[in-house]
């Protein structure tokens, strides 16, 4: 008698991540094809260096692409995760082939477009990678690399790599160039933080009131949330340093879809409570978002 077979939880986010990374690969294929390699624009990161290569020195831009790649690979694999480093080299593998095989007419050639729906569609298909465990730019990797050796932020390391790039281009192929180049980058970091964070990313929002309890209540009871409670002190304004008192500080893991309902109704009960913003990239445990069953 046969056995009913079961799909696991592990099995189900391989197919999930390995979905997800196919769409995120041919959206980067068709960004390539369709606007960003027939029309002679730039993207920061391998991508811009391999168009910088294919555009100077007449190379494949596939084959520059790959090489890069797999030099960030092999330092993902020894400093980051052997698995991440493997679904990096696959999705690279992939775009590759699709960009070597499949031929893709230019879609427009008005450069105010390319540089908003290419970067966009880049960025779209950078986001869906990395959602499916792997990335299509080793920049990153070599940020993660960079930033543990001499300080600096992921953020910081990247623009100043690809600040390099845009001088390069606007030195090779003009300022006007360089200067859409930019809006194509911008435009894909926008949209892969977009896809990443996704429109629940997480914020969290701080509290100071002097009517602490009944907020603390209305957040629980009313908007079903868990908050942490910190105890504090508040006061010591100019002129009047000695005067201060202990008050609770209210913090409160919201997303951007909740965050303005929240603050009105905190504004509601306390016309001056304090209050401020702390944009977060992850969290894990307590109770962040309470899913509610149908009556």
């Amino acid at each position: 008698m046969l056995k009913k077979a079961k799909i696991s939880i592990s099995e189900l986010y391989t197919f999930k991540s390995f979905f997800t990374t196919i769409i995120g690969v041919s959206l980067g294929v068709f960004a390539l094809k369709g606007f960003m390699i027939p029309n002679l624009f730039m993207d920061g990161g391998v991508t811009g260096i391999s168009l910088l290569m294919h555009e100077i020195y007449h190379l494949n831009f596939s084959a520059v692409f790959l090489l890069i790649n797999f030099a960030f690979c092999i330092l993902a694999y020894k400093y980051v995760s052997k698995l991440f480093a493997i679904r990096t080299f696959l999705a690279v593998l992939v775009l590759c082939i699709g960009v070597e095989f499949i031929h893709i007419h230019a879609v427009t050639t008005d450069k105010l477009l390319i540089a908003i729906f290419g970067g966009s569609l880049i960025g779209l298909a950078m986001g869906l990678v990395i959602r499916g465990g792997a990335a299509l730019d080793g920049f990153e990797i070599l940020a993660v690399f960079t930033t543990r050796k001499i300080g600096f932020t992921m953020s910081e390391v990247i623009l100043f790599f690809n600040s390099i790039i845009f001088m390069v281009a606007a030195l090779k192929f003009g300022i006007e160039t360089a200067m859409y180049s930019l809006i194509t980058y911008f435009a894909a970091v926008k949209m892969a933080d977009y896809v990443v964070d996704g429109i629940e990313e997480n914020t969290a929002l701080t509290i100071i009131s002097k009517d602490p309890e009944t907020i603390k209540e209305s957040l629980v009871v009313n908007f079903k949330k868990g908050i942490t409670v910190y105890k504090g002190e508040r006061g010591y304004l100019p002129g009047d340093l000695d005067h201060k008192m202990e008050c609770d500080i209210i913090v409160i893991i919201v997303t951007r879809l909740e965050i303005l309902n929240i603050r009105e109704e905190v504004t509601k009960l306390d016309p001056e409570a304090f209050m401020y913003v702390n944009s977060i990239k992850e969290t894990k445990g307590g109770v962040v978002k309470m899913k509610h069953g149908h009556k």
